[in-house]
């Protein structure tokens, strides 16, 4: 039975609770982001290059035209799908964002904490007494 409360103590820490529950939060967040980039930016950066749709730019490597994506990948022809890793920078470019204006605002919200000066030993005053005299 020790393990098995050793286990419950680790679990019941409130830092292993936190990081579940900000594992679960961000696994959401990241869906949403994803939601948006493919569903909103991506189109409107899409039609502001003259209606291109990121998702469908790729190079076949046997050198063949394709008419789209979907055929080169029904003919099992290898192709990069660049416009698939665009997307997905747009999506880490924007989870990053997001963190970092989410944190700016944590720290002007946290209230600061209190810095509170210890006066030195009695000791180390006097040590610095004959220091200071020494020099002279």
């Amino acid at each position: 039975m020790g393990m098995v409360n050793e286990f419950k103590d680790f679990i019941a820490r409130g830092n292993v609770m936190d990081l579940a529950i900000a594992v679960v939060i961000g696994a959401a967040f990241g869906k949403i982001i994803t939601a948006l980039v493919d569903g909103i930016i991506m189109p409107v950066v899409g039609m502001a290059m003259g209606g291109t749709d990121f998702s469908q730019l790729f190079v076949a490597l046997d050198r063949n035209d394709y008419a789209n994506l979907a055929a080169a990948q029904a003919a099992a022809a290898p192709v990069i799908t660049y416009g698939a890793f665009i997307q997905t920078l747009i999506d880490f470019v924007l989870i990053a964002l997001v963190i970092f204006l989410l944190l700016k605002g944590y720290k002007r919200v946290r209230k600061p904490v209190e810095v509170v000066e210890v006066a030195p030993a009695e000791d180390v005053l006097l040590l610095r007494e004959i220091r200071d005299s020494l020099r002279k």
